[in-house]
């Protein structure tokens, strides 16, 4: 049996440049009980072969597409090009775990897999074999599995519980990816190797913090991790035989237990795979730090780090975003990894629900009182399943269906709550932009830099979009 996992893409969706852990960890499941499985990733693909062009080219037996809320319109038709070849289509990831009935209304859908998948793919692909393709008694015991019965019913399987032990999960499928096209860690790359053989890899699942605007369909409040032996044996992997040159660690939180994350640290340096940089692309949770972790993470090799700092008013992280830290935390945080030669990066976001000018104006501030060496400054954005959402489709702001609007990189204010506008919250976000990388050092740094040069173009469209937006939403 013929097997193709797909990852579609869009102009909304376009700062992923690292493969796509997802598909990597559900072909090292199928890989493991011997299936033949290939990946397509429009990130990196599509500018050389489309997919129908790749499902004319080979026959798929099955065709997997996974896809993130502001997606899901693009897997949608994704499914319709692979049906349209003769496949099987199965839809799985975090918009169809939130929202699994939406999908299996198009006919262009056979199956969808709700929650961590790699159980799931594996029975699922065992239930085709023995029916020779889709007989719908074969799937009715498969957990975490939406499919249509006999007469077309929509039937919804229990769901899946999460697996205790990430080791007995095969270790994801790298060396299926064509990474000599991925060579962008975004956000967190800006400076670094421009050619890297950049891999990433996930030494945790899930995060108990329960901020109002994160989405956390498949692991919920949980964090589970991976032994340190067995995150080693993948590093070791990467780094001796698939000959990464870069390694971004893509936990939500990997040092959630600092004694774990120290751990780790101390066995690259023992194991001598420190001379590899590394980055936390996610950013690190700054409640769980201190200046003993930096420096370990120095010596084993990491590069650069990023932090949730999120916003600098104390009352909107803990009433607001309910992020479960201070503003003092973030700023401990970023003293410490520069006294440790870390190379450092904030993400903060303007326009959540209940703020204020003023707040926003505190949060630029913060940015530039700790100066980090790159800040990521987002416009707040709702999605399904999280507190901000169910809010908003409350006050009647948003409202399920919209879903490629959704994209996180966007300049444009999706929502507005209470006195505070549209146009304010885009004026104080190209505001913040300006403010920060506007300044003489950080224009001197940013041109003395090689990387600027390599990438002069791209560079200068994000400049225009950040920097020279002036917020001219109208107010609703």
């Amino acid at each position: 049996m013929q097997i193709l996992l797909a990852s579609p893409e869009s102009e909304i969706w376009n700062s992923r440049k690292h493969i796509h852990m997802g598909l990597a960890y559900l072909a090292g499941a199928l890989l493991a009980k011997g299936y033949h499985v290939e990946i397509w990733d429009a990130a990196v693909e599509e500018k050389f072969e489309s997919l129908d062009e790749r499902l004319a080219r080979m026959h798929y037996d099955v065709v997997g597409i996974s896809a993130p809320t502001p997606l899901i319109t693009n897997a949608w038709q994704a499914a319709k090009t692979a049906k349209k070849h003769g496949a099987i289509t199965i839809l799985g990831g975090p918009h169809l775990t939130l929202e699994p009935h939406e999908s299996m209304q198009k006919d262009e859908v056979d199956l969808v897999v709700r929650g961590e998948g790699e159980e799931t793919i594996v029975e699922i692909m065992a239930a085709i074999q023995k029916g020779t393709g889709i007989i719908q008694e074969n799937f009715g015991h498969i957990l975490g599995l939406s499919w249509r019965d006999e007469k077309g019913n929509i039937i919804h399987n229990p769901d899946r519980l999460l697996r205790d032990n990430l080791d007995d999960i095969p270790l994801p499928a790298h060396h299926l990816f064509k990474i000599e096209h991925y060579t962008n860690l975004n956000p967190l790359t800006d400076g670094l190797d421009i050619h890297a053989r950049a891999y990433t890899i996930v030494t945790s699942r899930g995060c108990p913090y329960q901020c109002t605007y994160c989405s956390k369909p498949i692991t919920g409040n949980t964090w589970r991790a991976r032994s340190v032996k067995n995150v080693i044996a993948e590093w070791r992997w990467l780094v001796e035989d698939l000959h990464a040159t870069e390694i971004g660690v893509t936990d939500d939180i990997w040092n959630l237990k600092i004694k774990r994350a120290k751990e780790l640290c101390q066995a690259l340096i023992k194991e001598k795979l420190n001379h590899v940089p590394w980055v936390t692309i996610h950013g690190m949770k700054v409640n769980s730090t201190d200046p003993e972790l930096f420096h370990l993470m120095k010596q084993a090799g990491c590069k650069r780090v990023g932090f949730g700092i999120e916003n600098g008013d104390d009352e909107v992280l803990k009433k607001i975003i309910k992020k479960g830290q201070t503003v003092d935390m973030a700023r401990n945080a970023v003293k410490w990894a520069k006294e440790a030669g870390l190379q450092t990066m904030g993400f903060f976001i303007y326009g959540m629900p209940g703020e204020t000018e003023e707040t926003m104006e505190k949060t630029t501030r913060l940015a530039l009182e700790l100066d980090t060496d790159l800040a990521h400054f987002l416009i707040a954005t709702p999605f399904p399943g999280t507190e901000m959402w169910e809010q908003l489709v409350l006050l009647g702001k948003v409202q399920p269906g919209n879903w490629h609007e959704l994209g996180i990189q966007e300049d444009k204010a999706l929502f507005a709550v209470g006195e505070l506008d549209k146009a304010t919250i885009e004026r104080k976000w190209h505001e913040a932009h300006r403010r920060f990388y506007l300044r003489p050092k950080r224009i001197w740094k940013i041109i003395s830099r090689k990387d600027t040069w390599l990438r002069f173009p791209y560079y200068v469209k994000t400049a225009t979009n950040m920097l020279l937006g002036i917020g001219d939403r109208s107010k609703n």
